[in-house]
């Protein structure tokens, strides 16, 4: 089964420092048809103004993988973590029995980046942070494996949930494939240009989930770049 979740269908809002798309719901309040896909819970697309970002905050038993659009992310955390992630890189923090941490847009043109949480896998792990750099040249008309929950997975940011975060770039009219296998629930979602999922389009700001699909079929309308997050 597939959902197309449109842009217009979205939670969110400006809040002047801060731009916001849910593409699931955050609150009772929010679009009742975006709900959880299996352990993928929160997918924000967020534009953070420059100066400007999330104070010190508070998680536990939170897998939160950040993927960088545009500009860079300035994390700092309790656990004594202090990281840069640019664009097109991916940092991600297991929150585990709790960590507090920011996370700040310091350069001088706006950060946009999605955020993505999973429940873990199992609770109580020690919280950690990592980041990694995954250059686009080597994700020419291909998925790479950007975050793993699974150890065997060892060029992938490890994390502890039972879900791959994927990244691809795409030249127009290019088509690649997905197999899901032992994965029930995916989430695709474009960072950059449009694209046919199983011959749904989807543009910028819009996502794509799927339950129980054996394939997906993504063909590039124009160049493009693509997240997608699969899990069991």
């Amino acid at each position: 089964m597939l959902q197309v979740r449109l842009a217009n269908t979205l939670d969110g809002g400006d809040f002047g420092w801060l731009k916001a798309r849910h593409h699931f719901r955050v609150t009772p309040e929010g679009n009742p048809a975006n709900a959880p896909l299996g352990p993928l819970i929160v997918w924000n697309d967020d534009e953070i103004a420059p100066g400007t970002g999330f104070g010190l905050h508070g998680h536990a038993n939170m897998e939160i993988v950040t993927y960088v659009r545009e500009g860079a992310v300035t994390h700092r955390d309790s656990t004594g973590n202090v990281g840069i992630t640019s664009a097109g890189d991916v940092q991600v923090m297991s929150a585990g029995t709790g960590i507090r941490h920011s996370e700040h847009n310091l350069g001088q043109e706006p950060l946009r980046l999605f955020q993505i949480w999973l429940r873990p896998s199992r609770e109580g792990n020690k919280p950690r942070w990592n980041t990694r750099r995954f250059p686009k040249a080597d994700r020419g008309n291909k998925f790479t494996l950007l975050a793993s929950g699974f150890p065997e997975d060892s060029d992938a940011l490890p994390i502890q949930a039972d879900a791959h975060v994927l990244g691809a770039t795409l030249l127009a009219g290019s088509e690649i494939k997905y197999t899901l296998g032992g994965f029930r629930y995916a989430y695709l979602a474009p960072a950059r240009g449009t694209v046919r999922v199983n011959d749904q389009r989807i543009g910028v700001g819009d996502g794509i989930g799927a339950s129980d699909e054996a394939h997906l079929r993504i063909k590039a309308e124009e160049d493009a770049e693509i997240v997608l997050v699969v899990a069991k």
